[in-house]
């Protein structure tokens, strides 16, 4: 049951209008600190932009009518501008009906409310992550861990660990999985002859992640079912010296075609246990960047289901990676606000620490190769154009500066194709909010052009620490300085922040502390064991982090006035801490350790902690 898709009209070019009570509401400047200064540098556009979408497929009615129900809080921080503080609200049928600074006991009997809610504990809006993989993560949950080992003897410690737990896995049915592995502490790639060395680990039909997802390392039982000799791939990588078993980017798909992929029942579970998970870091919502077309419809059938606790932005992605697959070019949109889909998701290049990002020049630890792009720059920009004048958001994974630099050619081809070669493409990108997913490495001549077409950034924070003891080797100093890890650069562009689940791990405290501190949220300590951030000119305020995990997300999803602010009418999602979030006595390192006492989605609660 499709509709039509509609083109969009054009809107107004955002000068940093906020999502408010009134869609025309503008906030000025203010101190750097101020709340107002941080909603105004995040959003770039007004409401106005939410009745310029297209039609949509929607599946489901709204959601059932419940009484209201009033919460109060010793204080609630709601990142709306006109009201920024409140004591309490009322939630009736999923949303917020009325926030106010404070409820008597007699106004609360006026309005006959019911069943109200007391507690001492603090309010934020309900977090959002910006960039995730869901199945991937529930994937992640019940696999091996192979995060932080730093050895190989490691590495096959961990797997023989979980083969005695799980003596059904490495079967041909059920290959043993796992995520987390990085050469950079193993002094070289790892090999097939690495796992078979080990009397428990040989014969196992064995696939296992590097820390990024771009590459896999592929037990000798895996490589055994690939052509022989196993060829090259376009836009992918069999690394073959010290010897075979890791392959990259769009050489993995050799390995996916033999792959014993979960049934619905497997990933229905694992759905459930990252949502969960998700929700004891304070999550609400996140951005699924990259979901196929069985995926997309397994989703629409459990959404809404008792076990759905976290709102998804889905990005479609075809059967066929990096193409336009018009039979699925439609999109959902829930009368519940739990899932929508309008935005589709391709790959310009692979990682950087695999040397699989794609450079405009050598890499600086390894001048042979420039890495490489996963899809030619001509193919991109016009799948770009395809998806563009379906009337979906396109969003491009772009970390080396070529890719980057391809992902905005390509946007600006679809700008002037959607709104002509005259247009204000500024007022055109505000309408479709195309974005960069991950815009890692960008020319200082690229980031003045995504100023200028005001392309929204989606980035990591947590990356940055994470690559921080290698990207300098990577890129040397002068790129590592004037192009890579940007955050406070991008400000005025609203820069959405997530985490890239699994990649790492999904708590976005962890990710405002990156942010803030520029420091390792594992350890409290910058490049090297230094006590000072890295980088820390691109530092972001901790107002800043946060509405980059509320408002920024919400901008990016065209869901302003809904998610990530506590104001009539948005989303009832909030989170409950024992410690205000702000505040002369709050120290940015507790960040790092803060425990959510309470998850709330819809009215809802979805969580709460054992103590």
């Amino acid at each position: 049951m499709g509709a039509t898709l509609e083109k969009p009209q054009k809107g107004t070019k955002s000068k940093n209008e906020i999502p408010a009570a009134k869609s025309d509401s503008t906030v000025k400047s203010a101190p750097a600190l101020g709340l107002g200064t941080i909603l105004s540098l995040f959003a770039a556009a007004s409401l106005a932009a939410l009745g310029l979408r297209a039609k949509y497929y929607s599946s489901v009615a709204d959601s059932q009518t419940t009484a209201p129900q009033t919460h109060c809080y010793k204080s609630v921080l709601t990142l709306d501008t006109e009201h920024p503080t409140a004591q309490c609200f009322t939630v009736a049928n999923g949303l917020f009906t009325k926030v106010s600074p404070q409820e008597t006991e007699s106004e609360l009997k006026r309005r006959g409310v019911a069943d109200d809610v007391a507690s001492d504990g603090y309010v934020i809006p309900g977090l959002w992550d910006g960039h995730g993989h869901l199945i991937d993560y529930g994937e992640m949950l019940v696999q091996v861990d192979l995060f932080g080992a730093k050895t190989l003897d490691e590495v096959r410690k961990r797997l023989r660990d979980y083969i005695r737990k799980h003596p059904d896995s490495g079967t041909k049915e059920r290959w043993l999985r796992g995520i987390g592995w990085d050469q950079t502490d193993f002094g070289r790639m790892p090999t097939a002859a690495d796992i078979e060395q080990d009397p428990e680990l040989k014969g196992l039909y064995l696939y296992v992640d590097r820390i990024d997802g771009h590459c896999s390392l592929a037990s000798q039982a895996v490589l055994d079912l690939l052509p022989n000799p196993i060829p090259d791939v376009p836009g992918g990588e069999v690394i073959r010296d010290p010897g075979l078993g890791v392959l990259c980017d769009n050489a993995l798909a050799m390995i996916l075609e033999h792959y014993p992929k979960p049934d619905d029942a497997m990933k229905t579970k694992y759905i459930t246990a990252a949502m969960k998970a998700l929700n004891a870091v304070g999550i609400v919502g996140m951005h699924n960047a990259g979901t196929d077309p069985a995926s997309v419809d397994l989703l629409s059938r459990l959404a809404g289901g008792d076990d759905w606790t976290v709102r998804m932005y889905a990005m479609r992605e075809c059967a066929e990676r990096n193409t336009f697959c018009a039979g699925n070019a439609t999109k959902i949109e829930r009368g519940d606000g739990l899932l929508h889909v309008r935005s589709v998701k391709l790959f310009a290049d692979g990682a950087l620490g695999s040397w699989g990002a794609a450079m405009l020049e050598p890499y600086a630890d390894n001048p042979a190769t420039t890495g490489s792009l996963l899809i030619d720059e001509g193919v991109l920009a016009a799948v770009t154009r395809q998806w563009a004048a379906a009337g979906f958001q396109v969003n491009i994974h772009a970390i080396g500066d070529r890719a980057n630099r391809a992902a905005i050619d390509a946007f600006e081809a679809a700008l002037r194709q959607e709104c002509g070669a005259s247009a204000d493409l500024a007022t055109c990108e505000h309408d479709r909010r195309f974005r960069i997913e991950h815009a890692q490495i960008v020319s200082p001549q690229d980031q003045k052009r995504m100023h200028a077409l005001r392309i929204l950034p989606s980035i990591q924070p947590t990356h940055a620490t994470s690559d921080m003891r290698y990207a300098a080797a990577r890129l040397g100093a002068e790129r590592t300085k004037h192009a890579a890890y940007r955050m406070k650069s991008f400000l005025d562009i609203g820069p959405v922040l997530g985490s890239d689940f699994p990649v790492e791990p999904p708590n976005p405290f962890h990710g405002m502390y990156a942010a803030v501190a520029r420091k390792s949220p594992a350890t409290g300590l910058g490049k090297d064991g230094s006590e000072d951030g890295w980088h820390v000119d691109e530092a972001l305020t901790l107002e800043q982090a946060l509405w980059g995990f509320t408002g920024a997300p919400a901008y990016g999803g065209f869901l302003e006035g809904k998610a990530g602010q506590i104001k009539e009418g948005a989303y009832a999602d909030w989170v409950v801490l024992d410690e205000p979030l702000s505040g002369a006595e709050f120290e940015v390192e507790q960040l790092r350790t803060l425990k959510v006492r309470e998850t709330w989605v819809a009215g809802k609660r979805v969580y709460k902690r054992d103590d």
